[in-house]
């Protein structure tokens, strides 16, 4: 009986840690992040600087756990929700700017395309509740 109490209890302490921290960490009520270029509607001529806008709350690296900070990323043409209990993905469309950057030169093909910011964690997982900005539309000539 007591090895079996160790055993659940060894596997109750070592599967904690991986759902207690599956989740982003809290979010102020008052943060908001946008776009400071470009705005919505714009037209774009080729590549172009996109410049993030965050108050509220501070901007580091990835990896870093500072309270009340992140770092961006930028969802190009993204119509899925964002899952809380995954850390934001990784490819063309979700650019993770884990070095603080707060600015990025982009270029994207012609047509109409989304853009979207959304703060992460030091792990890349969105905050509760999700800081995000509002979905903006640009067009490329």
């Amino acid at each position: 009986m007591t090895i079996t109490r160790r055993s659940l209890l060894f596997v109750a302490m070592t599967s904690l840690p991986a759902t207690a921290f599956a989740k982003g960490k809290p979010a102020p009520k008052d943060a908001l992040l946008y776009f400071i270029w470009p705005h919505d509607g714009a037209v774009i001529k080729g590549a172009f600087w996109c410049r993030f806008g965050l108050r509220g709350m501070g901007v580091t690296h990835a990896g870093d756990n500072f309270q009340n900070s992140g770092h961006h990323h930028l969802l190009i043409d993204v119509n899925e929700p964002l899952n809380p209990d995954e850390p934001i993905a990784q490819d063309k469309a979700h650019l993770h700017f884990g070095a603080g950057q707060t600015e990025a030169r982009i270029e994207l093909p012609p047509g109409r395309h989304t853009l979207q910011l959304v703060l992460g964690d030091a792990d890349h997982y969105p905050f509760v509740p999700p800081v995000v900005s509002k979905k903006i539309t640009v067009r490329i000539k």
